[in-house]
């Protein structure tokens, strides 16, 4: 399994691919800005997006969405808890200041919920409900020689996601993160939404709010 994040615009965000290069097929994970890099990092792999995931609805996680699918036709799909997010991309940039037209979302194709799973060759990504940042956060543990989990803004290293936005609670993601995330192997690679990656292991054991 091929496995590539880097961060885009606007806020940063990690965008994720996950890819089987012998087969050339890949899932794109939270596509939040500048769509050209992202293909860009597709091609040079020879990879086909045929799937777009959602961590949650945030715009700056989906905000290049549209053009990533228009490029691939590959299906986006997230959880039906943030569609409310996902169809007001604007009033979601007016309340953070940021002065810019929302960028036109497709329609949803799939509404994935807990223990789903989205497929791109041999590679298998596992779908965990984990609300608490929003409604519908959701993580995606994929298989491997070492498990990977990307984590969305459900847990960074040494942290875990605000809910003090359209949806939060304190309380559920506290146990989405007790009850789904922290039963997984130590060794399980971490992708956090935002900044460096982290191991469950070490979560367990050093993360201040757990």
């Amino acid at each position: 399994m091929y496995v590539e994040h880097f961060p885009v615009a606007p806020l940063g965000c990690n965008c994720v691919i996950l890819g089987d290069l012998e087969r050339g097929e890949a899932i794109v994970c939270d596509p939040g800005g500048e769509a050209d890099k992202i293909l860009a990092r597709l091609a040079a792999k020879g990879l086909r997006c045929v799937a777009i995931i959602h961590t949650h609805a945030h715009f700056d996680h989906c905000g290049a969405t549209g053009l990533v699918q228009a490029a691939t036709s590959a299906p986006t799909m997230l959880h039906e808890g943030d569609l409310f997010l996902y169809s007001d991309l604007q009033m979601q940039l007016n309340a953070f200041g940021v002065p810019m037209k929302a960028p036109k979302l497709p329609e949803v194709d799939r509404f994935l919920k807990d223990q789903d799973s989205v497929h791109a060759g041999a590679v298998e990504a596992g779908v965990l409900h984990t609300p608490g940042h929003t409604p519908g956060s959701l993580c995606f543990l994929a298989n491997g020689d070492t498990p990977v989990l990307l984590a969305g803004d459900t847990l960074f290293r040494g942290g875990i996601g605000r809910t003090d936005l359209w949806g939060g609670d304190g309380r559920l993601i506290l146990k989405s993160i007790e009850d789904k995330l922290l039963t997984l192997p130590d060794d399980t690679l971490v992708i956090a939404g935002h900044g460096p990656v982290t191991r469950i292991g070490d979560e367990r054991r050093h993360n201040p709010f757990l």
